[in-house]
């Protein structure tokens, strides 16, 4: 961590008086995808993208810290997430995990291409499973072990043209072209199923990319609809949203703003940061809490929560037979 400076990880003072946990060095950087050159690292080798946060406008200037393609492993690619310090990575030979222990220094842990991936479009991972768009549709992955994914058997939900796509707690949300906004109900991931499709009748036909938010008590989604321009669809409200306020509200669509664009396609939308999220998928601490103790689980300890000897751990929702009455 010295080498990259106190300006990009917890500084030392934190550490010690919140028992803060040290912010990996993969966050100074910033990761971009090329057609043609794979991974692309942005930020100074020694200290990443931090003058973007010092408060001086002078010397906001980014530049190229490494590129990673090895014998076009990465030829095609089109997307990426982060997920703990791994990338995984959509292009032409399927989904790439590429471990980013060392941020200048990557390499690829993982493969999965056809025809579990097919020409994969965009990924997006939450908690156990990565949910990925290709050619076929709506696929998962099993990801317990991050440099590890493995297809799950029959979690396809076919679409014709899965573009990008979003997941909120118990629903995946699709831009899929003409089809407009496909809502996919993951609840249970190994079982994936259409929810319903919003088009607001037939209006949202070119649906490129999509991003979910919350403003007050109402969810929304700000779809890229290409050659329509921008669209904001109202998911879930106080007043049309039976159990708005729970973990999962079925959400209920409706179509409340547009904004054109005069030329060209509206293709991405970008993704806003995320609230109180503390930790990442392999432990590392991301966030300073401000206060002694206050340190998230590391790695080890989320563990504990759901993997014990081993195996998943899980619970039933049946009462034991053996159970006695009044317990």
């Amino acid at each position: 961590m010295s080498r990259f400076g106190a300006s990009i990880s917890t500084p030392p003072a934190a550490q010690h008086v919140n028992q803060e946990q040290a912010v990996h060095p993969l966050y100074a950087f910033l990761y971009v995808t090329d057609l043609y050159e794979g991974l692309v690292v942005i930020g100074d080798p020694k200290q990443g993208v931090a003058t973007l946060l010092d408060g001086d406008p002078t010397n906001n200037f980014l530049r190229r810290a490494t590129t990673f393609n090895p014998e076009g492993a990465l030829d095609g690619a089109v997307n990426l997430v982060i997920a703990g310090h791994y990338a995984y990575i959509c292009c032409q030979r399927g989904l790439v995990v590429v471990d980013l222990s060392n941020p200048l220094a990557p390499s690829i842990v993982a493969e999965v291409g056809a025809p579990h991936v097919n020409k994969p479009t965009a990924v997006a991972i939450q908690f156990r499973y990565a949910f990925v768009c290709d050619l076929d549709g709506l696929k998962v992955l099993d990801v317990t072990q991050l440099a590890h994914p493995e297809p799950v058997e029959n979690a396809v939900v076919p679409i014709a043209d899965a573009r990008r796509l979003y997941v909120a707690r118990t629903y995946a949300y699709v831009a899929a072209g003409k089809q407009g906004l496909v809502i996919v109900d993951v609840q249970r991931p190994e079982n994936p199923r259409i929810d319903r499709i919003f088009n607001a009748n037939g209006s949202i036909n070119d649906a490129c990319d999509v991003k979910v938010g919350m403003t007050n008590a109402s969810a929304f989604a700000y779809v890229a609809d290409g050659r329509n321009g921008l669209r904001v669809i109202q998911l879930t409200s106080p007043r049309d949203t039976p159990g708005y306020a729970g973990f999962g509200p079925r959400p209920t669509p409706r179509l409340i703003a547009t904004y054109p664009i005069k030329r060209g396609r509206a293709l991405a939308i970008s993704k806003g940061l995320d609230r109180d999220r503390a930790v990442d998928e392999s432990g590392h601490q991301i966030a300073v809490f401000g206060r002694l103790g206050a340190r998230p689980l590391n790695y080890q300890e989320q563990r504990r929560l759901y993997v014990r000897d081993g195996a998943l751990y899980s619970v039933s929702d049946e009462v034991p037979k053996n159970r006695a009455a009044g317990e």
